[in-house]
């Protein structure tokens, strides 16, 4: 005679013994990006050339708008390169936050019949977005190759810059993908963000246009300090960096990916219930 008893798979609070489990989890990290990947581009005429026509075509519109019409400052590197050197981590930024944030309802189906750390939906958009990311680096490389520009030494900082801007990415992902899942008033929030983003952030122009008593406030965006500085590694002395801006914005990095983590993993458990 046996007796009828439920066996209840959760995530354990220990806060090791879950980082732990994500590795455990890792294959299926890596199959979830793969899906995710092949759906993008599946029958598309053009495939994954759209990783480098969408921001070749956002960088044409600022060279015009920015560089050509209104005549800004490019501090003696041609606009293009300029505004190049800032779009690639913007755009980097602008994909994995979208899909994070959308992660977990579309994976609804997943997450309501089988348990596994819900943390590897989010993080393997982000996995998606660093194969566009190292695409896009095509277009920098040949404009650099057009204009005769030899980056500086300080290019080989640039994975220190990329490794924020993944954490910011990730952060704001992970919280936003927690909120989805209760108030789906967010999957509209997200691409006004975005939209907003890209014209306060200083993709089409250098912040050194912004007044300098504005400069500090400007940097509680964090994707300044991280713009600058993968300008200031592409570009050497042509770009300078605000560091009591730089320094706000890497704090603020670390704060939002550290809370943004913390909010998710609070409500991790309840994610298959309500969505």
């Amino acid at each position: 005679m046996s007796a009828d008893f439920d066996i209840i798979i959760e995530p354990k609070k220990n806060i090791g013994h879950y980082w732990r489990e994500l590795w455990r989890f890792r294959g299926l990290l890596y199959f979830l990006a793969w899906r995710d990947f092949l759906v993008r581009y599946k029958q598309t005429a053009l495939g994954i050339s759209w990783s480098l026509i969408r921001p070749l075509i956002t960088l044409v519109v600022f060279t015009l708008v920015f560089g050509k019409i209104a005549n800004l400052p490019a501090g003696g590197v041609p606009y293009s390169l300029l505004v190049c050197a800032a779009l690639i981590p913007w755009q980097f930024f602008s994909n994995a936050f979208t899909e994070a944030s959308q992660s977990l309802i579309s994976n609804s189906n997943l997450l309501s019949k089988v348990y596994f750390p819900r943390l590897l939906v989010p993080a393997s958009t982000l996995l998606v977005a660093i194969v566009d990311f190292l695409i896009s680096l095509v277009i920098l490389a040949a404009l650099m190759i057009w204009y005769h520009f030899t980056p500086p030494i300080t290019i080989l900082l640039l994975p220190v810059f990329f490794v924020f801007a993944l954490m910011v990415s990730f952060g704001a992902g992970v919280f936003i993908s927690a909120v989805n899942v209760k108030y789906r008033d967010f999957r509209y929030v997200v691409p006004f963000i975005v939209q907003a983003g890209l014209y306060i952030s200083p993709v089409g122009f250098s912040s050194s246009v912004v007044s300098e008593k504005y400069r500090l406030l400007y940097s509680l965006n964090p994707m300044v300090g991280i713009i600058d500085g993968f300008r200031w590694c592409l570009l050497g002395n042509n770009a300078h960096i605000y560091m009591p801006g730089f320094i706000l914005s890497i704090v603020f990095t670390l704060l939002l990916t550290f809370f943004g983590i913390k909010y998710f993993r609070n409500f991790e458990k309840g994610f298959a219930d309500i969505i």
